[in-house]
């Protein structure tokens, strides 16, 4: 039982914050590559995959203005 234990925290730690999961704004000053293979800079969405960081290029939406 303390084994299974002790196992639950190791694989808790390696895992990392719950955060690094899920897509979040960044910003690149040094160009990476994407996950389509493109180089990317400036502002990116980027996520934690095992053991990498993966990019993908983040592409803002124009405000409606009227009048």
């Amino acid at each position: 039982m303390i084994i299974d234990a002790h196992n639950d925290i190791h694989d808790s730690l390696q895992q990392g914050p719950a955060w690094a999961g899920v897509w979040h704004l960044w910003k690149v000053i040094f160009p990476r590559r994407s996950i389509t293979g493109r180089l990317v800079y400036g502002k990116v969405w980027r996520r934690r995959d095992g053991q990498r960081w993966i990019y993908k290029k983040f592409a803002e939406h124009a405000q409606d203005h009227d009048g």
